[in-house]
């Protein structure tokens, strides 16, 4: 057994230290991950695969959560990858309010510090682009019932942020799951790699290939 397992290492070794090097680059370095909602929508939609950079905020031990060294901070209006402890699953949303923040939402229009976003609303009047720290993404409201478009104003606290899917009326992100601690987030979502249209014969979307998200 021990001589079968030298044979298939000394005949496999390029390939093995590939591996090696594949996965300890996915475990610490950049990742890419599978959309399987319409929370971020129309930014990211279904069937998207994206590219995350993990190295963006910090440097982990590779296959673990362990943080080595800082070498980033998250910025209001990124876009984050985390596993969220409290929906136990991974999630992508965009960060709203960063930590000591003050956010309010007043029918779907958020107000940052004080400071009402700006919103301009596309020929789909379901679509708008929001000004986030002068930069503009687009977002939608498509109208559900109970939506949750107003909450009062929050204080973002120390080692947290508040997190919001460009879908607004349909994404489970702070206003349901409440706060994201900063040890979850895993990294920044760059751009979508490739994409397939699950409603199409899982055909490719040859437009949103290469596609910056930021």
């Amino acid at each position: 057994m021990t001589l079968n397992l030298r044979s298939f290492v000394k005949q496999n070794w390029t390939f093995i230290v590939f591996a090696l090097v594949l996965f300890t680059s996915r475990s610490s370095f950049a990742d890419w991950y599978l959309v399987p909602t319409g929370s971020m929508q129309p930014t990211i939609v279904e069937g998207d695969r994206i590219l995350v950079d993990k190295l963006a905020y910090r440097l982990e031990l590779p296959f673990t959560d362990i943080a080595i060294m800082q070498t980033g901070q998250p910025k209001r209006g990124d876009i984050v990858v985390f596993n969220s402890q409290k929906a136990d699953t991974r999630l992508v949303k965009r960060l709203i309010g960063e930590s000591g923040d003050t956010v309010a939402m007043h029918n779907n229009r958020l107000v940052i510090n004080g400071i009402e976003s700006q919103y301009e609303f596309t020929e789909n009047t379901y679509k708008a682009f929001e000004s986030l720290s002068g930069t503009a993404h687009l977002v939608q409201f498509v109208p559900i019932p109970n939506a949750a478009n107003n909450f009062a104003e929050v204080r973002v606290p120390a080692g947290h942020y508040l997190v919001l899917g460009d879908n607004r009326n349909n994404s489970s992100d702070s206003r349901y799951i409440g706060f994201v601690p900063e040890q979850e987030i895993q990294g920044k979502a760059l751009k979508v790699l490739v994409s397939l249209d699950a409603n199409n014969y899982y055909l490719p979307r040859g437009e949103r290939f290469f596609k910056d998200l930021i």
